[in-house]
């Protein structure tokens, strides 16, 4: 073969070798794990992370989503996190709290004074300190998500001061901070994973639950409870987490690409909590659901002897500035 044909044979070889691995581009796909339905603000939040990080990326990486506890409770996908079987999640800080304490300070009972205040705190310096907090337990946290204020359903009477909740029994997250609360107020708390808690409901071993509306309304409480009381005594923050074993493999330009997948997903879920506020409520009574307001500075009055709890536990000074943020 001369010199100029063997050129031409090696050029048109190698124009055929590119073309045929050109379009073959490593997709990676990523599991992303959370409690509810796709329909509830954490399946908004899912599907807004996943439209972002697939856009951004132009499909390298694809999100394929976990919805109604699919891969474990909230503690098993934390696990799963840290171990690497998991790589994405959403999850409440009831969970978080056996991980990096400090979050717990976000769950006080009538801490925050409304969802502006809450999210100021979030956004600014407190909130953002908590999230630089993860990577030493083996997390990375990307955002803040949100559920919105939690209120109180049970079948058994409508519950409009403390002097109503007494005596009944009531699945709560597994959250000492909110157990010690309840307690106070006389309720039978009883820590109880997300996924047992329709049946205890059905088979009647407990009274009641509690959770933000957004909850309430996506799982169809109606279908299990009679009466929902606007308690909003705790708020309800939520959770992006990553696992670091995906995380510390990716470029800086595609961590900064998941930081704003991340960021979306956090405001999906701020709308939902939003647009639930405004018509969750009515669509609960149009189902049957009695729903009625509280004695909101009697419940303030009767859970401050828990107080001095939290100071210890978190430090006075953390949660004053909480408290104190305008």
């Amino acid at each position: 073969m001369h010199g100029k044909h063997l050129l031409k044979w090696l050029l048109a070889a190698s124009l055929v070798g590119a073309t045929a691995v050109a379009p073959v581009m490593a997709q990676t796909t990523l599991k992303m794990a959370y409690a509810l339905s796709e329909n509830s603000h954490y399946g908004a939040g899912a599907a807004a992370f996943a439209t972002s990080i697939e856009g951004a990326t132009n499909g390298e990486f694809k999100i394929q989503q976990f919805a109604n506890s699919a891969l474990g409770g909230e503690r098993e996908v934390i696990e799963g996190l840290q171990l690497g079987t998991i790589d994405l999640a959403i999850v409440s800080t009831g969970a978080t709290l056996n991980f990096v304490p400090e979050t717990g300070a976000l769950d006080i009972p009538f801490l925050f004074r409304d969802l502006a205040h809450a999210r100021k705190v979030l956004d600014g310096k407190i909130g953002q300190d908590m999230l630089a907090e993860f990577p030493k337990r083996g997390l990375i946290a990307l955002a803040w998500g949100e559920q919105g204020f939690r209120h109180l359903t049970n079948n058994v009477r409508p519950v409009k001061e403390p002097a109503d909740i007494k005596g009944l029994k009531i699945r709560t997250t597994e959250n000492p901070i909110h157990i010690a609360a309840f307690r106070e107020l006389g309720v039978l708390a009883t820590p109880m994973a997300w996924p047992e808690v329709a049946t205890a409901l059905q088979q009647g071993t407990i009274d009641g639950q509690e959770n933000p509306l957004s909850v309430i309304v996506s799982v169809k409480m109606w279908q299990m409870q009679k009466y929902l009381s606007l308690t909003a005594h705790v708020y309800g923050p939520a959770l992006v987490l990553m696992s670091p074993s995906v995380y510390e493999g990716l470029s800086d330009a595609d961590k900064a690409k998941f930081k704003e997948a991340a960021h979306l997903s956090a405001m999906a879920m701020r709308d939902f909590v939003d647009q639930v506020e405004k018509d969750g409520i009515e669509e609960l009574k149009s189902h049957g659901m009695q729903v009625n307001t509280v004695d909101h500075a009697a419940f303030v009055k009767a859970v401050q002897p828990v107080y001095p709890q939290y100071y210890e536990q978190f430090g006075k000074e953390l949660v004053e500035a909480i408290r104190n943020t305008q």
